[in-house]
């Protein structure tokens, strides 16, 4: 399977602009910075996603983008095939002409890859990759807090 980029970014952006879009429309220039992808590259993303009715873009002062209905309703799958990437684990793209204009002898272990990969990625919505880095997140900020109190600790006991 050849995930590239795109797909990888397209799905990156959407998980950022499903975290803050409670806030009112996501700027690119946002998500840009952000996730260090080329604001022109997200453009690019954000055209195709916006044909697919992923996202809707929100003109004018304090526009941006939006989810084009709710995350939950939204799969990878959809985001990636939304970017033009193909999930293929075929070497011929699924024509069957691998070998002399033939099926190869592993084609259908391929094939039957590809559909293992699109049910899992049609399975794992916006939703959950939102709620699972939320929740990353929020336990980072547990951490961090616990070893400042470590330190600080730490600290109080060395000067005492």
């Amino acid at each position: 399977m050849r995930l590239t980029t795109k797909g990888r970014f397209a799905v990156t952006a959407m998980i950022d602009l499903g975290l803050r879009e409670h806030a009112g429309p996501v700027t690119l220039a946002g998500i840009s910075e952000r996730q260090r992808i080329s604001l022109s590259y997200l453009e690019q993303l954000f055209g195709r996603l916006r044909r697919r009715n992923l996202v809707d873009s929100v003109r004018g002062p304090g526009g941006g983008y939006r989810l084009g209905r709710d995350a939950g309703q939204i799969s990878v799958a959809e985001i990636i095939e939304a970017v033009d990437e193909p999930i293929d684990a075929t070497q011929c793209g699924g024509k069957r002409n691998c070998h002399d204009d033939h099926a190869c002898m592993t084609h259908d272990l391929w094939t039957a890859l590809n559909a293992h990969i699109h049910d899992y990625l049609a399975s794992v919505t916006l939703a959950r990759l939102v709620a699972d880095q939320r929740q990353a997140e929020t336990h980072a900020v547990r951490t961090d807090e616990l070893f400042r109190d470590r330190r600080e600790r730490s600290s109080d006991s060395v000067a005492a």
